[in-house]
């Protein structure tokens, strides 16, 4: 079943960019856009059926803001707005997350992974303990890679790509460490360094501050070594 999208933004620029980003997405279809909020709000009383919507503050008639507020029924909220002090905010409104314009096709992917762990059609970590949970990579222009936690070892940081390192097979994708890992579930990967994230249950032997999966040594971070310790030892 596919995750039925609206854009709502005053710039035409932003639309199209919104719009190209979900053509790639085989999961996502637009459902439509609409360039202030009231005609936004007036589609969303005769259709009940949309799962996000990206949206826009600043916007004339009704702000993006007010417009969430309206709502009795909210779907899933991402915020694509050119300023950065509306966050706070926008984040006290539950939405799922902000993105900052001009929005890469890196951190929209983030986004997404995002609504793939909240939607009720696509199954996800978070949804169902009896399905194997998985995460997306976008590992070219117009491929998005499924990859299965219980298959993920290790996320090794370089510079501005992190080598995705799985028992089947590794993966070079364009994106950070920190954003990366917050996209994993807590109870089971943990950060040991800055350039390392790990998968706890994949771990090996621990000797010193150190650990070794798959026959590899992976050191821990002097500042990570109580936590990391705490975590895998408890």
């Amino acid at each position: 079943m596919k995750i039925k999208c609206l854009i709502i933004d005053d710039e035409p620029l932003a639309i199209k960019v919104i719009s190209n980003y979900l053509d790639q997405m085989n999961d996502f279809v637009l459902a439509d856009t609409f360039n202030n909020a009231l005609d936004g709000f007036n589609y969303l009383s005769n259709n009940d059926d949309i799962d996000v919507i990206f949206l826009d503050i600043n916007m004339p008639i009704m702000d993006g803001l007010t417009f969430i507020k309206s709502l009795d029924h909210k779907p899933m909220i991402i915020i694509t707005s050119a300023h950065e002090e509306f966050a706070v905010e926008s984040y006290e409104l539950d939405v799922l997350d902000y993105l900052v314009k001009p929005i890469s096709l890196p951190r929209f992917i983030q986004s997404l992974n995002k609504v793939y762990k909240n939607s009720n059609k696509i199954k996800s970590p978070q949804i169902s303990s009896n399905e194997r949970p998985f995460i997306f990579i976008k590992i070219d222009k117009k491929k998005m890679q499924k990859i299965y936690l219980d298959e993920l070892l290790v996320i090794e940081c370089l510079k501005d790509y992190l080598k995705i390192i799985t028992t089947t097979k590794n993966y070079i994708i364009h994106e950070t460490l920190s954003n990366f890992t917050e996209q994993l579930p807590l109870d089971n990967f943990i950060r040991i360094h800055r350039s390392f994230t790990i998968s706890i249950d994949k771990i090996d032997t621990i000797e010193g501050n150190s650990v070794e999966i798959s026959g590899i040594r992976y050191v821990i971070g002097r500042t990570y070594v109580k936590e990391v310790k705490d975590r895998i030892l408890n």
